[in-house]
């Protein structure tokens, strides 16, 4: 058993908390290596090609540009021209180490609903991908986030149709292949439009996964790979879900105007595809990382999809049974999982603070309902969930009774989506800051 000490993860290092004596500390630590595992910093440089004969021009977008940009940075040749441009969401720009040449161009933009700060920059990444000629190198750098950062919307949209449509598919309870099969259909740089762009020029995407399936169409929209989802599809997703359409954009779904680049196309011929860091790896270190501190570590699945508040209650299920000895896992052990669920808004219904991996929580608080032994925490892998500036939340055996003692309501919270509120009353948000990378969500349970 491996306590007080420390573990390392890649460039990374961490003191290793007792899992018995300080159970939320060590669900923290379980969080940082998985984190760590996923940090561009630690895995990109496995997978660089070599320098073209002619220039490498970067183009990218997502949560983990900016910190993409630097590592690479870091470790391309000096002696082979290196340009471009990433976007990544406010605040997400790491700092840059003392000394270091900034070769690449990061700006920042608004995440989860786009603004003319996105629209400007993908219409500059296009403009930089069209003077790329056979010799040269376009070097794409893909993580989640893109689809909001990556706004230029189809010629029948505004930018204000779009945002628009953005916040109603947040609030819709489509899962992200949904919401991304509308939001490629609807636009000019994502759904392989970008590596369309590129025309002659060799094209190679690094791209960290934050989707169930870890499927490249669907991270960040696809903007650099073939997609095979239909305009007749993207209707349908719209349709399902109310979000209003103009008009002009029925018509031009329903004439395969808006159609993507498909898999047959010949100009995917000379494009590779990479994946330098997925959910399932992050979960694995983590999984690790509980077996060196001498628990049972159990991966439930890193694709888990549906609404926030039920997939808590169906953890805490699988906790209760093995607390209780009644469950396929014995105690003392570590059970984790990860996914992208979501939380769907009510339109009738008053609206609190807090995203998925918070409401996660307050699901998995209210159905323990005060279990002995059981600790859990859920955050979202880039350091915000949602709109907040908390990254999850950690349930404690005693959090029902503490929010009891204190006249906070659980039902009442849940029912207004204000875990957020729930959590910080009780001192129990998870704050980590921008973690400049995102595999999703990260949820750990701890049963001793």
């Amino acid at each position: 058993m491996l306590i007080g000490g420390s573990v390392g993860t890649g460039q990374f290092s961490f003191a290793v908390p007792d899992p018995r004596t300080q159970p939320g500390e060590f669900l923290r630590y379980l969080l940082d290596v998985a984190i760590a595992r996923a940090h561009p910093a630690a895995t990109l440089a496995d997978f660089l090609p070599s320098p073209p004969p002619g220039r490498t021009l970067v183009l990218g977008a997502g949560k983990a540009a900016g910190a993409m940009a630097q590592a690479l940075e870091a470790v391309w040749p000096s002696n082979n021209p290196l340009s471009g441009l990433v976007v990544t969401r406010y605040g997400h720009t790491p700092p840059r180490p003392p000394g270091a040449t900034a070769r690449i161009e990061i700006v920042e933009a608004a995440h989860p609903v786009p603004d003319a700060a996105g629209e400007r920059a993908a219409a500059r990444l296009l403009e930089l991908a069209a003077g790329l000629t056979a010799d040269d190198l376009a070097l794409c750098l893909i993580s989640g986030g893109g689809s909001a950062l990556l706004t230029l919307p189809a010629a029948q949209l505004a930018l204000a149709d779009k945002q628009r449509i953005h916040r109603e598919l947040l609030a819709s309870g489509a899962n992200i292949h949904e919401m991304n099969t509308l939001r490629k259909h609807l636009s000019r740089i994502k759904g392989g439009r970008l590596a369309a762009a590129c025309k002659q020029a060799s094209v190679v995407t690094l791209a960290i996964s934050d989707v169930p399936g870890d499927e490249l169409p669907v991270i960040a929209s696809g903007p650099t790979v073939a997609d095979d989802s239909t305009c007749a599809q993207a209707l349908d997703i719209a349709r399902r879900y109310e979000i209003a359409l103009p008009p002009a954009v029925i018509s031009a779904l329903q004439s395969g105007a808006l159609e993507t680049p498909k898999p047959t196309d010949p100009l995917f011929a000379r494009h590779q595809t990479h994946l330098i860091a997925t959910p399932l790896q992050a979960l694995q270190a983590a999984a690790m990382a509980a077996r060196q501190a001498g628990l049972a570590a159990h991966v439930l699945s890193d694709a888990i999809e549906g609404e926030s508040r039920e997939i808590g209650r169906m953890h805490a299920a699988l906790a209760r049974a093995c607390a209780t000895g009644t469950g396929a896992f014995q105690t003392p052990c570590v059970i984790l999982s990860g996914g992208e669920t979501t939380v769907t808004l009510g339109a009738d219904k008053p609206k609190g603070r807090g995203g998925r991996a918070s409401e996660f929580c307050l699901g998995l608080a209210q159905a323990l309902a005060g279990q002995p032994g059981i600790w859990g925490l859920a955050a979202d892998t880039d350091g915000i969930d949602g709109v907040e500036n908390n990254a999850g939340a950690l349930v404690r055996p005693d959090t029902s009774a503490r929010a009891t003692a204190m006249k906070i309501d659980l039902p009442d919270h849940l029912t207004r989506h204000d875990a957020y509120g729930f959590f910080a009353a009780l001192d129990d948000l998870v704050i980590t800051g921008p973690t400049y990378t995102n595999v999703n969500d990260f949820r750990a349970l701890l049963v001793l």
